[in-house]
Parts: C-alpha cells; structure tokens; sequence
C-alpha cells in the first residue's frame, strides 16, 4: 500500500523527447483542477440541456425523428421521470407532490442524473489521463481497449441492471406490506427519484469494481494473488457497502447489490490471474 502511495505520489509525464520528468505537487493540483474543471462543465453543460429542452417527433419523408425542442414542461428530465413512473411503479402506487417545488427539485435531480450519465465518457478520460502515468507503455497503449471503453460499459450495465431487475424487485417487495394492510399508497416525488437515483449510481459504481482491481493490477504493485488470499474479507467488504448504499432496511436490496459485487469480484480475480500467467510464459518463453 505505501509503495502504491509513494507510486500515486510521483506521477511522471512525458515531454516531447520521451524522457520523464516529475511533476511538483502544484503542477499535480493544477492538472487536477483543469480536469476536474472540464468534467463539471460536461455535466453542467448536459444537465441545462436535459431541463431545458424535450425530444419531440417529426415527420421526415415518411420517417418519425426525435428531435431537441425547447420546452420547460415537458422536458427531457421529465419525459424519463414520466417512463421511469409507469415501468417502475407497483400497479397502484401513485406519485404525489406534498409542497410547491417539490417537482422541480426532482427533475433537477433527474437532469443531474442525465448529465452524470451523459458525461461519463469525459470523466472516465480524465480520470485516465490523470492516473496513466502511473502505469508502463505497454499498460498505457492498451488503455482505451482495456481500460475506456469497459468502463463506460460497466457502469451503464450497473444501471440497466439495477433499472430492469433491483428497483421493480425492491419496490413491490416493500409495497406489498402496504397491500397486505389494505392501506392506499402514495409515494412522494422526491423520495421515488432520490430511492431510484441511489440505486442508479450505487450499481452504476459498484460494477465498477473489476476495472478498479484491474487499474491497481495494471500498477504491478499489487499482484494477482493478493485478490485471491483477501477474498473472505472482500465479501464482508462488500455486504457493508451493499448496506450502505441501499435506502431501505429491509436487507433484500442490500442482497441484491453485494452478490453481484462478489460475482463481479470473483470473475475480475480469475481474469487478472489469466492475464498474469499469460504474461509469465511470454516473459519466460518457450
């Protein structure tokens, strides 16, 4: 760990000759700073767009086209709030809103999510432009086929899983207790978005976790085995971050995101450990 620490502490970058040469800390910060900049222009950027204008239909030559049109109320955050009501919401279960502006807030919360979403691919390329020096040539020519575009693909399969399989599963086990007392259910706005917002991300970074064991694998300062000999504590590891991040105490959700984490674990260890054993008898040859 304190090799990996002292590693992450001596970036190197390249100038135009190929020597490396060491960055001092503000330069590290100022770096830091530019991209961290960069990524919240992105999402600011998309996140105006998502409340600001609507996709509508057009006829073109016989074809219909979605196209952007400014329209406040019936904007893109809202047109996804509106698809997420009917296909995640238990037959029944109606939204409601118990305060002036409790709408607007959610379909800002949406339209921050949209611009999250959105700009992935430019927060996943900073992340990696500012971490790459710290892995070798080799790692670095492979990053967008091994390390770019599987991310970005993670993430959104966290939230496409989470989307079709956890949120329908947790919200008509929970609302059934509801049904069984006879009691009419209303669900406030705020609370829908903020309980399919936390499932959203906390899926969306937990299927990150192969490419971040990946990333520390790639650093040749963690070795492969290392995955293997702490596999009971990843797994306790990982039932307390599914706790966490669920928004109910019922413990099913917190099932729901801790085994895949631990499947995820698993097939990431036995391919890094692949790829290791690949590597040695290149390295050792014939």
């Amino acid at each position: 760990m304190f090799q990996l620490i002292g590693r992450m502490g001596r970036w190197l970058t390249f100038d135009g000759t190929g020597a490396p040469t060491e960055m001092t800390l503000r330069q590290h910060l100022d770096e830091l700073r530019a991209r961290a900049l960069r990524i919240l222009i992105c999402v600011t950027a998309i996140t105006f767009f998502s409340i600001i204008f609507g996709f509508k239909p057009f006829q073109f030559n016989g074809f219909v086209l979605y196209l952007p049109f400014p329209d406040l109320f019936h904007n893109f955050a809202i047109q996804i709030t509106a698809f997420m009501q009917a296909a995640l919401l238990p037959a029944g279960v109606r939204l409601i809103q118990t305060s002036p502006g409790q709408a607007f807030v959610a379909q800002l919360y949406v339209g921050c999510l949209v611009g999250v979403i959105g700009s992935m691919p430019v927060v996943i390329k900073e992340i990696y432009g500012f971490i790459g020096p710290a892995f070798d040539r080799r790692s670095k020519r492979a990053g967008v086929k091994s390390i770019f575009l599987p991310t970005i693909a993670l993430f959104m399969a966290g939230i496409v899983f989470s989307y079709v399989t956890v949120i329908p599963l947790a919200l008509a086990f929970l609302y059934k207790w509801g049904q069984s007392l006879g009691v009419e259910t209303f669900l406030n706005i705020n609370d829908f978005i903020t309980f399919v917002l936390q499932f959203f991300l906390g899926f969306g970074i937990a299927f990150e976790l192969p490419m971040i064991m990946y990333a520390l694998s790639l650093t040749e300062l963690i070795e492969p085995k290392f995955w293997r000999h702490n596999f009971r504590y990843a797994i306790i590891i990982l039932v307390i971050f599914g706790a966490i991040i669920t928004p109910d105490g019922s413990g099913l959700t917190m099932w729901l995101v801790a085994a895949p984490m631990v499947a995820l674990y698993a097939a990431a260890m036995v391919a890094i450990e692949r790829k290791a054993a690949r590597r040695a008898e290149i390295y050792t040859g014939p």
